[in-house]
């Protein structure tokens, strides 16, 4: 009955979050003139990262956000650090601004007097984005709860699991009886700790993005490539540093291929070096922004035609959506464990 509990309170938390947040834009009315609304921005704006956290829109148009903090390096300006309030809506602050348009569209850059992008000058930024915060605080949540999975065991020792034992016993010894085991082989200890680290690193990160409200709930940290890219690349090492002499020789002298094919097949081994940890941040990263896409996109209904008649109906299916995130935020943490332990296991398989 307690677990029912609970997942009813966060299902209804996750469900009134998205409409309590997206319903935070004003509605207008056929009666009012105003700027029409702009679908494709809402939902970037949504889905981007960026240095505030927006909670809500005010009728007036105001915005109600909570402002990161700014930490930015240049050759003339030195190191800085100031609210990033100083820059909404366009500001500019020490010669810094947040550029609106162009190739550099969301990030900092350094201005000319004319309020141009200075190219020449352009600051390191170090900010504390919503990504950064996100990841941040999911893991001070996954050490949390580890660090009382283990207090729990010293204390009771190996018994029946009782509270959050109950729940991430039986996660874990799934990872290790139907991935790393399988995949592994005799060698699937060396590599628990990675593939437990990245399974509820990402999963923690993906429950996290469904929850809009309040902070620091609501980034869509996997969602975002660059976050992919560093999670597949720390595979990509992995895979590299464990390779036996056995990998290495299917790369540069593939066995049964005729030694004429070696210039064509060599090029060819190497590219899927890479292609293996691209498909891993292409797939996390996709399913993941599109799940949010289309959810923004039903909820957007109501604000094109200007009318409350369709709200019902879009938050119907914004419901059934958010259920399957739900599902794809575990089915995405568990393939990208698994491929990442069978791309290992593909490297340390030793010879027959």
């Amino acid at each position: 009955m307690k677990t029912k509990i609970i997942f009813g309170f966060f299902l209804f938390l996750l469900i009134n979050g998205t409409t309590i947040s997206l319903f935070g834009q004003e509605v207008k009315g056929k009666e009012e003139t105003t700027e029409k609304f702009d679908a494709n921005s809402f939902i970037i704006d949504h889905i981007a990262d960026s240095h505030e956290w927006h909670i809500l829109t005010k009728k007036n148009g105001e915005s109600v956000a909570i402002y990161l903090p700014v930490i930015i390096y240049s050759r003339d300006a030195g190191l800085n650090i100031f609210s990033s309030k100083k820059l909404a809506e366009g500001k500019e602050y020490k010669g810094f601004k947040i550029e609106e348009d162009g190739d550099f569209k969301g990030k900092i850059v350094s201005v000319n007097k004319d309020g141009t992008v200075d190219e020449k000058n352009l600051p390191v930024d170090l900010s504390m984005t919503k990504s950064v915060i996100g990841m941040i605080f999911a893991a001070i949540i996954g050490l949390l709860i580890f660090l009382s999975l283990a207090r729990s065991y010293k204390r009771t020792g190996i018994s029946h699991p009782k509270g959050i034992q109950s729940f991430l016993e039986p996660v874990i010894l799934f990872i290790r009886d139907d991935i790393a085991i399988p995949n592994l082989g005799h060698k699937y200890e060396k590599y628990m700790p990675y593939l437990l680290t990245i399974f509820f690193f990402i999963l923690i990160n993906n429950l996290m993005g469904l929850i809009p409200t309040p902070p620091p709930f609501g980034a869509i940290v996997t969602g975002n490539i660059a976050i992919t890219f560093i999670l597949a690349a720390c595979t990509f090492v992995v895979i590299q540093f464990s390779g036996n002499k056995m990998y290495w020789r299917h790369v540069f002298a593939t066995p049964g291929v005729p030694f004429w094919l070696l210039p064509i097949m060599i090029p060819v081994e190497i590219i899927g070096l890479f292609t293996k940890p691209f498909a891993l941040m292409i797939r996390l990263f996709a399913n993941m922004v599109a799940g949010h896409f289309v959810s923004l996109s039903l909820i957007s209904l109501i604000f094109i035609f200007g009318s409350l008649m369709l709200a019902p109906v879009s938050v119907l299916f914004v419901i059934f959506m958010d259920c399957l995130e739900v599902l794809v935020a575990f089915l995405q943490a568990y393939i990208f464990t698994l491929l990442s332990a069978l791309f290992i296991g593909m490297a340390i398989q030793e010879e027959h």
